[in-house]
């Protein structure tokens, strides 16, 4: 009898726990979270809005959170003017026109402001690039193009007092927008209300660090001679120098279009119109930043080069004053891969020249030549290999003496060359000079 007393005890406090839970839960339920939401007549601008009810929230959280639901919903009236209260003293340009609280778990805080006479009606915004040449000035414009919209955001619809109040929350929307558009760029911006409510906007931009301190220029060809270049030499230079105190980012991020700048300027010089010369520009990016500029034609072929032998015997088809040797060939280009050329060889040691006709086809990295000796009256065929961008193979057999010659080719740079050559008779080292 006393077990089941006992089990009968324990079942009826069970019971009473049970009815009691749901009574205890909501006696404990409290505010976790604060929404507000601000609206004016008119309308407020979007950042602006969110400004407002950040700080909204930021005044409900103190006041509300951890409050018990109940106990909050008696005492609304008085969270409603307290709230309104505190925000309207921090307020310029707008008064708190009305407080409202959706109590609950999560509750909502709706305030209506009413804002003063004068409103912003128009945005103007003036641009200004600090210390940037007019060519880097218009891309960075062009990267600015759609900024006034941050602007129009914040300050249409504004009342004109409150102005210097959206500094903030303008700063940071701007900032945000130029981390996109362009990060290599700080702003500053002053606002002043004018005639009719216009609200002008002077945005001012600087060069952030690193920037393009010097710059390297190269310019070579392998069409033409490359002193042929150096009457252009100081507009090209000109023009790389625009890029020095611009910012390296910037640089690499519109290096495309900085590239096709420096190239169409050089070729739109006369004598590049005239050969239909096409540049092509490589920039490297840097605070020394590199600049390797590339000028050829597809008409003509028009080469200088010199070379000494070194160690080479002398014999029935070679003499020693033929040791030193200057090249110029000259040629007209008949399609992309054929050549009619005039090769000179003038040897200064003896006074001596060699004239000779040819024609050339190139087959894939392999060029072949047939040459006419005017001197001699007979013929060469010679054949170039290009290994890779440094190695070159060739080779060439002339019928006047029935002598073979070949040779492997380096290219130190693309001003000299080493090739070791060879023939029936001997072998000697060759460096090969270009002009």
């Amino acid at each position: 009898m006393r077990c089941c007393g006992a089990h009968a005890g324990a079942c009826l406090l069970l019971v009473f726990a049970v009815l009691l839970l749901p009574m205890q839960a909501r006696a404990a339920e409290r505010v976790a979270e604060v929404k507000a939401v601000v609206a004016a007549t008119n309308g407020i601008p979007p950042i602006v809005e969110k400004r407002m009810e950040k700080s909204v929230n930021a005044i409900a959280e103190q006041l509300l959170v951890g409050q018990e639901l109940d106990g909050l919903r008696e005492n609304v009236p008085h969270c409603e003017a307290v709230i309104g209260q505190v925000f309207d003293k921090v307020l310029v340009g707008y008064t708190v026109d009305q407080v409202r609280i959706e109590v609950g778990i999560t509750s909502t805080v709706r305030l209506h402001l009413v804002p003063w006479t004068d409103c912003v009606r128009a945005v103007k915004v003036s641009i200004a690039v600090d210390g940037m040449p007019p060519a880097v000035e218009s891309l960075v414009r062009e990267d600015l193009s759609g900024v006034s919209s941050v602007f129009d955001e914040a300050l249409c619809g504004l009342p004109v007092a409150a102005t210097d109040w959206t500094n903030g929350a303008l700063k940071r929307a701007l900032e945000s927008y130029m981390a996109v558009h362009l990060p290599e760029f700080r702003p500053d911006f002053d606002i002043a209300i004018a005639e009719h409510d216009v609200a002008e906007v002077q945005l001012t931009v600087y060069p952030r660090l690193p920037v393009v301190r010097t710059n390297d220029l190269s310019m070579r060809s392998d069409t033409v001679p490359n002193f042929a270049l150096l009457g252009h030499r100081r507009l090209m230079q000109d023009r790389v120098d625009l890029l020095v105190g611009v910012p390296v980012a910037f640089v690499s991020r519109h290096r495309i279009a900085f590239e096709r700048l420096f190239a169409d300027a050089i070729d739109a010089q006369g004598d590049f119109r005239r050969a239909k010369m096409k540049t092509h520009v490589a920039i490297k990016p840097a605070e020394r930043m590199q600049v390797m500029s590339r000028s050829d034609t597809a008409r003509y072929r028009l080469r200088l080069t010199g070379w000494l032998d070194i160690g080479r015997s002398e014999n029935a088809g070679h003499r020693r004053e033929q040791d030193i040797v200057l090249r110029l060939h000259a040629g007209q280009m008949l399609s992309r891969k054929d050549e009619l050329f005039l090769q000179i060889d003038f040897m200064p040691q003896d006074i001596d020249w060699r004239w000779e006709l040819g024609y050339g086809r190139a087959i894939g990295d392999m060029t072949a030549q047939v040459r006419y000796d005017i001197r001699d009256r007979r013929f060469i065929l010679g054949a170039d290999y290009r290994i890779s961008p440094v190695w070159l193979a060739r080779y060439e057999y002339r019928f006047a003496d029935r002598t073979a010659e070949a040779a492997l080719r380096y290219k130190v740079h693309d001003f000299l060359g080493i090739e070791y050559a060879f023939s029936r008779q001997t072998g000697w080292v060759r460096l090969v000079g270009n002009f």
